[in-house]
């Protein structure tokens, strides 16, 4: 008996000790010693476009608020599919984060043949900006603004084309949403980015583009027009400017959120923290002009509202991207 009660009280002593490690490993995460090391923010895209940019202006802001340094990765390919994988298969401990366009949660899964679900596999930590999707007309288009397009649009089923930053991508599905809401059908020309696609427009060989933000100086300078604003709200940066809802035609709007997210399994408490520091740096105001630089705006989501923002944009995406057939060549 005496053999029995040692044993077992070495057992419980075993699971004692065993309990009081993994107490401490999840405390040496916590907000009272994390970081102690360099924290890797991951970027779908490459050097120098929007994630990117934005990625590095709180990477700077971040790393100096929490005393270590915060450096970037950029891994591009499947409209941000593979920097995804690489954040999912790290390890939770609190030193890897994705930086993307809401997109790569809400659009891809229903696009790209692929056994990650960012959805499942990936823990949102908040919302880090927006950029507004504009309504962008070559410059020797007859229409004014959005009414006149749709009224070009009926007179002429399919004559009409627009310009997208390729299949599948935001710009994409914003015209999409643009022809649900108008009842029209207009011809869409796929590019390979933005940039590509707005040339054309300015080139007359497209009529027009949902642009997200980098047409500015053309609108200024007149070598496009600027339709509409393809959004709930009208643009900051041109506020005389109607939404297309403004002008009669109510659910075309797509806003391209961009986010941040964690491996599952990252301790709540740096989740927490982490969006704490993202909000600080969204404040900044050297931050809103480097935003305004981008067309871009630095709205901070908290993780609670964010994670409603990714469901009611993924069910919005998902059906219009089954209801139009669109797929990714």
């Amino acid at each position: 008996m005496k053999i029995h009660t040692l044993a077992r009280r070495l057992r419980q002593a075993t699971l004692t000790l065993c309990a009081l490690g993994a107490a401490g490993a999840l405390q040496a995460q916590t907000p009272a010693t994390w970081p102690t090391k360099t924290v890797r923010i991951v970027v779908g895209f490459a050097p120098g476009g929007s994630t990117d940019v934005m990625a590095r202006i709180l990477a700077q802001a971040i790393g100096e608020s929490i005393g270590q340094p915060v450096i970037i990765e950029n891994k591009p390919g499947a409209s941000g599919n593979i920097a995804a994988t690489d954040v999912i298969r790290a390890a939770p401990d609190g030193y890897t984060f994705l930086i993307a366009p809401t997109s790569v949660e809400t659009a891809n899964p229903s696009l790209f043949k692929s056994n990650i679900l960012p959805s499942r596999d990936l823990t949102p930590v908040g919302g880090v900006g927006k950029t507004q999707m504009y309504l962008v007309a070559k410059p020797q288009m007859e229409a004014k603004d959005a009414r006149d397009l749709v009224a070009l649009a009926k007179a002429q089923p399919g004559k009409l084309s627009f310009a997208s930053a390729g299949a599948g991508t935001p710009p994409h599905l914003a015209c999409e949403l643009f022809k649900l809401a108008t009842n029209t059908f207009i011809t869409h020309i796929p590019y390979r980015g933005a940039a590509p696609a707005l040339q054309d427009v300015m080139g007359g060989q497209a009529d027009f583009v949902c642009d997200p933000g980098i047409s500015f100086p053309h609108i200024r300078s007149g070598k496009v027009k600027l339709l509409g604003v393809v959004s709930a709200k009208r643009s900051p940066f041109f506020p005389d400017v109607p939404t297309v809802g403004e002008q009669g035609f109510q659910g075309a709007d797509l806003d391209i959120w961009f986010g941040m997210w964690a491996p599952n399994g990252t301790p709540p408490d740096v989740i927490t923290r982490m969006d704490r520091e993202l909000a600080k740096a969204l404040a900044l105001p050297g931050t809103k002009t480097r935003y305004a630089d981008l067309g871009a705006e630095p709205v901070p989501l908290p993780t609670a509202e964010f994670k409603t923002l990714l469901s009611n944009e993924g069910k919005l995406l998902s059906t219009l991207i089954k209801e139009q057939k669109i797929a990714v060549d």
